[in-house]
């Protein structure tokens, strides 16, 4: 669903489920964003992340945002995986 561009800091615009079924240390994940948004992920509890806004979000600088999740363990070697997320801005009448 699009995110209206007046949405304040600290909106949720999308819930992330990371699971690794590895035991002790190799179990361990963690989640961070690549590419350049105003957004921020968050640790939540039971390995779920939200993914956050961190600025202010303008439509008529940039419709949509485009970063990846990626999720690593603290196994050795470390495994990892990545999503893409679009994050859609819906305009808000600035007049």
């Amino acid at each position: 669903s699009p995110v209206p561009e007046d949405a304040p800091v600290g909106t949720v615009v999308a819930l992330v489920k990371v699971r690794d079924r590895d035991s002790g240390e190799n179990g361990q994940v963690s989640c961070e964003l690549s590419g350049e948004a105003p957004l921020s992920i968050v640790a939540s509890s039971g390995g779920s992340y939200k993914v956050v806004t961190s600025g202010a979000l303008d439509r008529e600088q940039a419709s949509e945002h485009r970063v990846t999740v990626v999720a690593r363990d603290r196994g050795s070697p470390a495994l990892w995986s990545r999503a893409a997320l679009v994050l859609e801005v819906s305009d808000v009448n600035d007049n």
